[in-house]
């Protein structure tokens, strides 16, 4: 029987924590949850401590960010002899069966490196993601954002990305690529990760049964130009440590004339300083973002034209967090 762990990373989450953690204990699927508590001052812990004594608790003493805090969880994972590991959101609560149905899909191949489902916002009604795609213009966007659920998504098939909110990962892939990177903190993270798999030859794939639901900016809201500055740095490191061969060069145009419209975009609507921060720091990671590049190219399996096609060759429909 395999081994699954699912890694919560939490922080200043007391008034969601609870209903996350209620419906994980009520999966059909057995598991071991792990909160990751990302240096919380609310009483996140002290509800986890008293309300939740099976679950595994981490207390990290400062914030380390989305990437740091699911890393923590899963080397833990990892030392526990794990053989799949499920990241989930701390303002999310999941379907009864929602890991059972992603535990199928990466037994039924084993090229399946990720297995993802769909993500509704809290109202049940209305979708947050999908899968994420990531475009030629340098953006990734979560599928059917906003959109209504009218059952248009329920085919078992491939995506490009998963979402970090709510997906199961294969340990020998992570054990392959290497685990999530640390200097994006947060957000496109995920994308990141999916990236690299994609290029080392795994496939991530959509379940649409396996539903969850979502707050959408229950955690981000709080937190000012944080989101438009690490959204700055991370457009920058995605392109730059992942895209492969002349690809870069055939859509470097491309991505340049988003930069520029990210940029006039953030000025308009006051992020001007977040975003030229989240620049400079971009550019200070280039020595980071050279030595990741070198390890993810010289692990690449795939074409560079196959991996042309798994692509979105428009802008997206809708810029997600910077607009």
């Amino acid at each position: 029987m395999k081994k699954i762990f699912v890694v919560i990373p939490n922080w200043n989450g007391a008034d969601f924590i609870a209903a996350c953690l209620e419906s994980l204990q009520s999966q059909t699927q057995k598991h071991t949850i792990v909160v990751v508590d990302n240096g919380s001052v609310d009483e996140s812990v002290s509800i986890i401590n008293a309300q939740f004594p099976s679950v595994h608790l981490i207390k990290l003493l400062k914030n380390t960010g989305f990437s740091g805090g699911v890393n923590t969880g899963i080397r833990y994972a990892l030392e526990q002899k794990a053989d799949y590991v499920a990241l989930f959101n701390n303002d999310a609560t999941a379907d009864i069966e929602w890991l059972q149905n992603l535990v199928s899909t990466l037994d039924k191949d084993e090229s399946v490196g990720v297995a993802t489902g769909k993500l509704l916002r809290s109202d049940k009604k209305h979708l947050d993601s999908t899968g994420d795609f990531y475009s030629i213009v340098g953006m990734p966007f979560p599928r059917g954002r906003n959109q209504k659920d009218n059952e248009q998504y329920v085919i078992l098939e491939e995506v490009f990305s998963a979402s970090g909110g709510a997906s199961l990962y294969r340990v020998s892939m992570l054990e392959e690529i290497g685990l999530f990177d640390e200097v994006f903190f947060a957000y496109y993270e995920d994308v990141d990760i999916s990236f690299r798999a994609q290029l080392a030859g795994w496939k991530v794939w959509y379940e649409p049964k396996a539903i969850a639901y979502h707050r959408v900016g229950a955690t981000s809201s709080k937190l000012g130009g944080f989101t438009r500055y690490h959204a700055t740095k991370n457009f920058y490191l995605l392109y730059a440590k992942n895209m492969p061969g002349w690809l870069y060069w055939k859509y470097l145009p491309l991505f340049t004339l988003q930069a520029v419209r990210l940029c006039a975009s953030s000025i308009l609507k006051g992020g001007g300083i977040a975003y030229f921060k989240g620049t400079l720091r971009a550019i200070l990671l280039v020595p980071h973002v050279l030595n990741e590049r070198r390890g993810i190219q010289k692990r690449r399996k795939i074409s560079i034209r196959e991996l042309d096609k798994k692509l979105y060759h428009h802008r997206p429909p809708k810029i997600p967090i910077l607009s």
